[in-house]
């Protein structure tokens, strides 16, 4: 079996659903970081890329039900919120000095707001800085405002990117289980939508990310079901970065262990063999664990990130460029800074 895969591997062959069940359960941990690191040092040599970029929560008021979910609150309880313009531009403003080249904005589903308010929102942050990239609003987020506005999901992007969204996350998917979204997330948006919305917004010409969320207590059949159908829907539209493992969290941290973890990323390296890239989400990971992840088959660890609510609740520690480059080049790896498209920077 092992020498099929890594024929397949070499050949840039999708792996079947056998061959993947093999990684998931059978394959020593040891082993499989070392199929997983070569075909991503044939993707990227010893590179390892990271961005300057500013994460923004507008809003953590959500009607949303995922049980998961530490960052939303209903609209009465303490700590809920909505940030004006003002105050966005002015986080913005506030970071000026580190020129981050990207703005991420993800936040609850909040009743009291229109899609309106995302269109004047990106319309004032290209005023502030018309060369910062926005990467802006998840799948569930679009499909929530196309349905407020009674729109399609196309017509409902081509307003966002006339107002200057310029790429899409990969959140909101979870895992693509049925199964798991009843118990979990019965609110959310099917795979089926969440999938034909990134189709649609890459057709328009953006690109975005995928994402899979484990520790929800699913099986290695649906992880590989979840791999499967990215893996279908980047050989239709071609639009997908990257790929981010994300592990839930409870208020005292991970629910999995380091060891899955790893196995995640590396087997998600093996599968995906038409994305170019996979992330170590470096605010779920933590430093040492990412730098970990790196001989896993992760070529990205995102950015500078600066304020991190969703993961993190507020206790997200910042590290600053030079931190973030010595962490990639101590792991014996070459640090690249990337803009929002991979296009490498120059220093």
């Amino acid at each position: 079996m092992l020498s099929k895969i890594k024929e397949s591997l070499k050949n840039k062959k999708a792996l079947n659903f056998e061959e993947a069940v093999f990684l998931f359960e059978k394959i020593d941990l040891m082993e499989l970081r070392e199929i997983a690191h070569e075909i991503k040092f044939g993707k990227n040599k010893d590179i390892v890329y990271w961005n300057k970029n500013l994460h923004i929560n507008p809003t953590n008021i959500c009607i949303g039900q995922c049980k998961f979910c530490l960052f939303s609150k209903e609209e009465n309880q303490k700590d809920a919120y909505l940030l004006t313009y003002q105050e966005i531009l002015d986080k913005i403003q506030t970071v000026k000095h580190f020129n981050i080249k990207e703005v991420h904005i993800v936040g609850g589903l909040n009743p009291k707001l229109s899609l309106e308010y995302y269109l004047r929102l990106f319309e004032e942050i290209k005023k502030l800085d018309l060369k910062l990239h926005i990467k802006a609003l998840t799948a569930p987020e679009i499909d929530f405002f196309a349905k407020k506005e009674n729109i399609t999901i196309e017509e409902c992007l081509k307003k966002l990117i006339e107002s200057g969204l310029n790429s899409l996350p990969g959140g909101g998917a979870e895992i693509f289980s049925e199964r798991i979204r009843i118990l979990y997330c019965p609110s959310k948006i099917p795979a089926k939508d969440w999938l034909y919305i990134h189709e649609t917004a890459h057709k328009l010409g953006l690109k975005s990310n995928a994402t899979m969320l484990t520790g929800l207590g699913e099986t290695t059949e649906e992880k590989i079901q979840h791999l499967f159908l990215l893996r279908e829907q980047q050989e239709k539209s071609h639009g997908f970065q990257s790929f981010i493992p994300l592990v839930r969290h409870n208020k005292q941290g991970s629910i999995l262990t380091a060891v899955e973890i790893l196995r995640n990323i590396a087997v998600s390296r093996l599968i995906l063999h038409n994305f170019e890239h996979i992330k170590a989400y470096r605010v779920q990971l933590g430093n040492k664990l990412t730098q970990l992840a790196l001989f896993f088959g992760a070529d990205d660890i995102d950015g500078t990130v600066i304020e991190e609510k969703i993961t993190s609740q507020g206790n997200y520690k910042f590290i600053n460029e030079e931190e973030i480059k010595k962490l990639i080049q101590t792991s014996g790896f070459t640090a690249k800074e990337r803009n929002s498209l991979y296009e490498e920077i120059e220093i």
